[in-house]
């Protein structure tokens, strides 16, 4: 059963930081009444250093924001036990947790190239009224034919003192981890005035107080719905990825043993056909779309079906290398990868492909 819900209204720090480590997500301090982390500790402030080997983190002291993130409930209590003021901040990567941080910023809005990264908008559509991240989120959404997550009400969403919203959603594939980015970003960014909190950055817990006012869950949902298949597409489309995260294709291994010898050059060639169109298929990772992924896939699939029926690859090895590439290109649809890859194999089974070449 999941923790029982924060209330609407601000609530006792301690409280909050416990209902958030109970739901697995890692808090740590924010300096009172503000929205930023409390200030690390003279030796931190005087030296430059890596937070990850900082002494300060296993000694308990919430130094370097959300690296001190934690669910230990003795740290929790003394960090916001007795008369302390802090705020309560999660660490959005530790805690699998994405979340889209909508502004409502009093700025020029700028060229309509720019409102949303990679994509061209036609001068035929009328932009007048647009001017925040609410405006350019839902944009982006009806360009997908989506709900946009501003408007999500099977998630927690929390109102912000300045009037902007932050829309929680759990990453339902944790290996597959984002990076956090800022809407005015030239490299990596969502849509104008949208940002996003994940691996890299923390958001104020909701019920929170501060200086400027409290950030107040909106909607009857409480907790963090998974985050849509197609926010993910999105996320993956505008670079938020963490690339070293994503699983490489590994290469096939050897199915002949040191007394068998070498392959013959059926076997070679056949292994490297096969390698060359599972390379198609993880090189579908550069875009979330247009990229003929399940066609790629299917003929990949249906080419090592036909190779294996002919005795020239091993089942097993192929079928991990495509699942590998598969997931390298498209990690949020694992189910329909398998699905493609193992339909295009038995159909290409049934007809035994013998690749010309010499024995």
């Amino acid at each position: 059963m999941s923790p029982a819900a924060p209330p609407a209204r601000p609530v006792p720090s301690l409280a909050l930081a416990r209902w958030c480590a109970a739901n697995g997500w890692p808090v740590h301090p924010l300096a009172p009444g503000r929205k930023t982390p409390i200030a690390n500790c003279s030796a931190c402030k005087t030296r430059t250093h890596d937070a990850a080997s900082c002494p300060c983190l296993p000694a308990g002291r919430p130094c370097h924001g959300f690296h001190a993130g934690t669910t230990d409930l003795d740290r929790i209590e003394r960090w916001w036990g007795g008369a302390s003021r802090a705020g309560v901040a999660v660490a959005c990567g530790a805690a699998s947790l994405v979340v889209i941080d909508v502004d409502a910023h009093s700025v020029a809005v700028p060229d309509r190239n720019r409102l949303l990264p990679g994509i061209p908008i036609h001068k035929a559509v009328n932009l007048d009224g647009l001017t925040s991240g609410f405006d350019s989120l839902a944009l982006l959404s009806a360009l997908r034919g989506q709900v946009s997550p501003a408007e999500d009400e099977s998630t927690l969403r929390v109102r912000t003192p300045s009037g902007g919203l932050h829309v929680w959603y759990r990453n339902p594939f944790p290996l597959t981890r984002y990076r956090s980015s800022a809407g005015s970003s030239p490299k990596v960014a969502l849509a104008w005035q949208v940002d996003v909190r994940a691996q890299g950055g923390y958001i104020v817990a909701p019920a929170t107080r501060t200086l400027q006012g409290s950030y107040d869950a909106v909607g009857d949902a409480r907790l963090p719905a998974a985050l849509p298949e197609w926010l993910a597409q999105e996320l993956t489309r505008t670079g938020h990825v963490v690339d070293e995260d994503l699983p490489k294709p590994a290469p096939a291994r050897r199915s002949w043993s040191r007394a068998q010898g070498r392959p013959s050059g059926k076997a070679r060639g056949a292994r490297q056909l096969l390698m060359q169109l599972a390379a198609t298929v993880s090189e579908c990772s550069a875009a979330s779309e247009g990229t003929g992924f399940t066609e790629k896939l299917n003929r990949a699939a249906f080419t090592a079906g036909g190779l294996s029926a002919a005795g020239q690859l091993d089942e097993s090895e192929v079928k991990q290398l495509l699942t590998a590439a598969a997931q390298a290109a498209r990690p949020w649809q694992s189910a329909r990868n398998e699905k493609i890859i193992l339909d295009g194999f038995a159909a290409g089974a049934v007809r035994p492909f013998h690749l010309e070449g010499h024995s």
